[in-house]
């Protein structure tokens, strides 16, 4: 990495602080291992022992040491200089916040089955994703705040380029309060950099397994590639005897009727591994069809495995831990469950999660995100901030201030820390108590799994500006003493402190009945909202079957008389307009559900789309069927016609026996076909407007008739 984004590591106040350097003794030990020796390391040629948890009072000189005392503080110094955990990161449950998961990818080269849809989802474009610099900064803010945990995602975090290169900027933070670097991932690369992913500074190793089969491997991923991390695996056990030190679990997602078979394989793993196998029940996420058939529970696991070992037994875990955990007496290894959907674990939640687009997630299923990535993008100009921008933004830092650091220990630069603290705090007390239960879990519209640790372009964004009072805090958030943030650069830019920043979700975002003052009850609500706000679809269980029939209008409107012309002349180079578009938007209300995830799949009994070809002049107000048959001729026209207006006006009408309504299927048949005509005609006129979707007339139901203007009886 070039020298403006190791400067991110070498400091993280005023004063110049060293990166910490893989200890000498750790890299030979890896070597010996690379070479094939087994010698493992004695405790005299440890690494040494942590940084000290705690830093000095603000202000006070730095202590002066004996090298050949120990340089851990006493615990009655660690006491006496403890500061108070950051109130940003502490919810109104007086949740503490110091575990951060950082998505670093989108990608994966794996298409697990309750992960991702077999076609893969959509990915943001690579200027919507955090850049290395951006990671770094955002870790670097966190851990200031009291966040001794972070763990890098994805998608699969080692399909990254710039991994290690990333790690070590990171684990470079150790000096500074972070304790643990973990890495979530399938372990199919993982082998090939484990070694400097150790001397980086990694800890733990959270590996997805859910089979022992390699033939099941291939099934439950779609890929092949299970020797790959049975490969990683040995790796693992091979360094940790070596005295690497890495937390290995391994997470086994259980599906009933696919790999619960295997439950009782994973729980013999234990017995000669130090290794802790964790069974995740089956959950929701988009594209991964998920039922509750499917969900093989942590109770029915437990009377599994103790069918076998019935003097399986529960051991005292850490107090944030997301697992119960077990042991079968005599195993080296540790079993866990991870519960969500049958018994949450969410009093004890420590976690926080920035996606590969730069989106806080306070909760894994909640849809409200916040973009970290836009504020922290203001000092530049809304661009990514890569290597060369860092270095500008730090040069201009530097000339503000009339500072002038050695070259070996320049200030680190986080733009805009104080913004961004305040819209990370205002996020955490928006924290609810607990996410939805069983029953609400599989309606909410949420990310599919592989993004979530990852948001597209076309999300619903909700702009609010970070001191608002809708978020439920007071106007500011003092910051706690001794817990200042890293030197600002929030003066370089005054459009920084009044930008808003953007909520983005996945939902339209709804206030709760309670929430409504009393002469609000009675308003109409929207039906696809949930009490809580979550969306979901609507119960039409009660409904009786009749004849419903709805039709909708739309208008494509041209910018010259030529388009129109070639299409009544069937002249388009891309064939018959007109038909084309009749057959797209009939193909396109048949697929309504498809598209338009809240939409009940119906059986339609008529689909019809019409389209009309016109042309009119505001002074005459007459049709003509004619047109001109060239562009140049066309604008000569609309010169000496002006008002003159060429258009297509579409009709969609669709007919079914059953509970609910087709008014959506009638709005996408007029839309597909719109989009097709702008489609086709596109190459001919770049200034084409669609306009005017709307229903325009709805049969049956409880409802009767409506036409445009109002209902009809």
């Amino acid at each position: 990495m070039a020298a403006p984004v190791r400067c991110f590591t070498r400091s993280l106040r005023a004063g110049a602080l060293p990166i910490p350097r893989p200890h000498r003794t750790v890299k030979s030990q890896v070597r010996r291992v690379t070479s094939g020796a087994t010698a493992i390391q004695t405790p005299e040629h440890a690494p040494p022992p942590n940084p000290p948890l705690f830093a000095t009072k603000p202000g006070a000189p730095a202590p002066t040491q004996d090298p050949n005392q120990d340089s851990v503080p006493s615990r009655r110094d660690r006491i006496r200089d403890a500061k108070p955990f950051s109130d940003f990161l502490t919810d109104t449950f007086h949740r503490q916040h110091d575990y951060l998961r950082i998505s670093v990818t989108e990608r994966c080269n794996l298409r697990c089955v309750y992960c991702m849809p077999e076609e893969g989802v959509p990915l943001s474009p690579p200027k919507e994703l955090l850049t290395t610099p951006e990671i770094v900064m955002l870790s670097s803010l966190f851990v200031s705040q009291g966040v001794t945990k972070i763990r890098l995602t994805g998608g699969e975090p080692t399909v990254r380029r710039d991994i290690v290169p990333l790690m070590q900027q990171i684990g470079a933070l150790r000096t500074h309060g972070l304790r643990e670097l973990c890495l979530t991932t399938n372990g199919l690369s993982l082998h090939r950099k484990l070694e400097p992913m150790v001397e980086a500074g990694l800890t733990g190793v959270n590996l997805s397994l859910d089979t022992l089969d390699p033939w099941q491997f291939q099934l439950m991923t779609r890929r092949a590639g299970f020797s790959a991390v049975q490969k990683t695996i040995d790796r693992i056990f091979e360094l940790n005897r070596a005295g690497a030190g890495i937390k290995f679990k391994i997470n086994c997602v259980v599906m009933r009727g696919l790999n619960d078979r295997e439950i009782l394989p994973f729980v013999d793993l234990t017995r000669e591994k130090d290794v802790e196998v964790r069974f995740i029940e089956y959950m929701p996420f988009d594209g991964n069809k998920w039922s509750e058939g499917k969900m093989f529970s942590y109770q029915e696991m437990l009377d599994r495995i103790r069918s076998r070992y019935p003097d399986l037994q529960r051991i005292k875990g850490h107090k944030n831990d997301t697992s119960k955990t077990f042991q079968v007496p005599g195993f080296m290894g540790k079993l866990g469950f991870i519960t969500s959907m049958t018994h949450n674990f969410c009093g004890s939640c420590n976690r926080l999660r920035i996606t590969g687009d730069g989106n806080l997630k306070v909760c894994l299923f909640g849809n409200a995100e916040v973009s970290l990535r836009d504020i922290i993008r203001n000092v530049n100009r809304g661009d990514p901030i890569d290597e060369m921008a860092f270095k500008a933004l730090e040069q201009a830092a530097l000339e503000r201030t009339g500072s002038l650091p050695s070259s070996s220990s320049r200030p680190l630069v986080v733009p805009n820390s104080e913004e961004l603290l305040n819209v990370i705090g205002m996020a955490v007390k928006r924290k609810k108590e607990k996410h939805a239960g069983l029953g609400e879990l599989e309606h909410m519209k949420n990310r599919p799994m592989i993004l979530i640790d990852s948001t597209t372009s076309s999300q619903r964004r909700l702009q609010t500006h970070p001191r608002q009072s809708q978020f439920g805090l007071s106007p500011t958030l003092r910051r706690p003493p001794g817990r200042l943030p890293f030197p600002l650069l929030a003066s370089l830019t005054t459009a920084s402190r009044t930008t808003t920043p953007e909520l983005r979700l996945f939902s339209t975002a709804t206030t709760t009945r309670q929430q409504l003052p009393s002469d609000d009850h009675n308003k109409p609500r929207l039906t696809h909202v949930t009490a809580s706000g979550a969306a979901h679809m609507v119960s039409i269980s009660e409904k009786s079957p009749t004849k419903r029939t709805a039709q909708a209008k739309c208008t494509v409107r041209f910018s010259s008389p030529a388009p129109l012309a070639l299409i009544r002349d069937n002249q388009i180079k891309k064939g018959d307009v007109l038909g084309v578009a009749r057959i797209a938007g009939i193909m396109a209300a048949k697929r309504t559900p498809e598209l338009i995830p809240l939409c009940h799949p119906v059986a339609l009994t008529h689909a019809e789309v019409e389209l009309v070809p016109r042309s009119s002049s505001s002074s005459s107000g007459t049709h003509s069927s004619s047109g001109s048959n060239g562009y140049e001729e066309g604008k000569e026209g609309d010169e000496e016609g002006k008002g003159r207006r060429d258009e297509i006006e579409i009709t969609a009408t669709v007919s079914c026996d059953g509970k609910t309504g087709v008014e959506m299927e009638a709005l996408t048949a007029a839309g597909a076909a719109a989009l097709t005509v702008f489609d086709m005609c596109k190459a001919v006129d770049k200034g084409m407007v669609v306009e005017g979707l709307r229903v325009v007339l709805k049969e049956g139901g409880k409802s009767g008739r409506w036409v445009e203007g109002g209902r009809v009886g």
